[in-house]
């Protein structure tokens, strides 16, 4: 497998006619199966050892543009499905199911977010940090880290919910002040405090109802179990999900919001883009 990065990946000074400049999206082929194709040689790059920077961030930045539009067209799934090879189904197929529910949890807004988008911690110091919870919750680190992706990106969006939760774990104050031991935005401490919650939830007698309780949604739940079994099943799976980037669900569409932003207040959608093309 391709090693953990131990930090934010690197941003290519060069980048030849195949890559993307950070702040655009990678363009994707329009043909189904030409995308298939495309995902597929992308998926083997990931997990070549041989692969190295730039090349491994700009596969996961594919990798995560294609199983997002893969997600929106269930339509492709007769073309598509049947060009991966049987190694890689699995992974597949718990991505797409992670998009769709996640999706359909997704209300469109007309704004961007205000928000900032930060690098994330280094990928070993959160590994280590899962490894800790673990040990010390008895909650597998592969849920934990499928938290912190689905919350914030392992951390990169530095912004509260609209209902008010904080930090790289989400959490409402009133929970963290019982459960945590810290601060509610410190990679850690918020780790740590997940680790408890869970635990305390059932989740050694039955980790989906722990995890409804985390996030009361039944989408939630199958798209936190899909990541965690892909993380437990392939040793590439969480250097490539730590390799991918912030994207807003708007009335425009997929918005990519790239390490840099802020905002202080909610921004038109329309406006952003004027200034930011995608």
């Amino acid at each position: 497998m391709p090693a953990t990065p131990a930090a934010s990946p690197p941003r290519a000074a060069m980048l030849d006619e195949t890559m993307t400049a950070p702040g655009a999206p990678p363009p994707l082929a329009a043909d189904p199966a030409q995308l298939a194709d495309d995902l597929v040689t992308d998926e083997r790059a990931l997990r070549d050892p041989a692969t190295a920077e730039p090349a491994l961030s700009q596969a996961a930045r594919r990798q995560q543009v294609a199983y997002r539009a893969i997600g929106r067209h269930p339509e492709w799934d007769g073309i598509i499905r049947p060009r991966i090879p049987a190694e890689l189904l699995e992974g597949y197929d718990r991505n797409i199911d992670a998009r769709r529910q996640l999706a359909a949890m997704a209300h469109p807004k007309d704004t961007v977010p205000a928000w900032r988008i930060v690098p994330p911690a280094p990928a070993d110091e959160l590994m280590n940090y899962y490894r800790e919870s673990e040990a010390a919750s008895g909650v597998g680190w592969n849920y934990l880290a499928a938290i912190n992706l689905v919350e914030t990106r392992f951390g990169s969006i530095a912004g509260d919910s609209v209902a008010g939760a904080q930090g790289p774990m989400q959490f409402m104050p009133s929970t963290f002040a019982s459960y945590g031991d810290g601060d509610i935005r410190s990679p850690r401490d918020s780790i740590m405090a997940a680790g408890r919650y869970l635990a305390a939830n059932g989740f050694a007698d039955d980790h989906d109802r722990a995890l409804f309780r985390y996030n009361h949604a039944d989408e939630y739940v199958r798209a936190v179990d899909d990541y965690a079994t892909a993380m437990a099943a392939d040793p590439a799976a969480f250097p490539t999900f730590y390799r991918w980037e912030v994207y807003y669900v708007t009335t425009a569409g997929d918005v990519l919001l790239p390490i840099g932003y802020a905002a202080d207040a909610p921004i038109p959608v329309d406006k952003y883009l004027t200034v930011h093309p995608q």
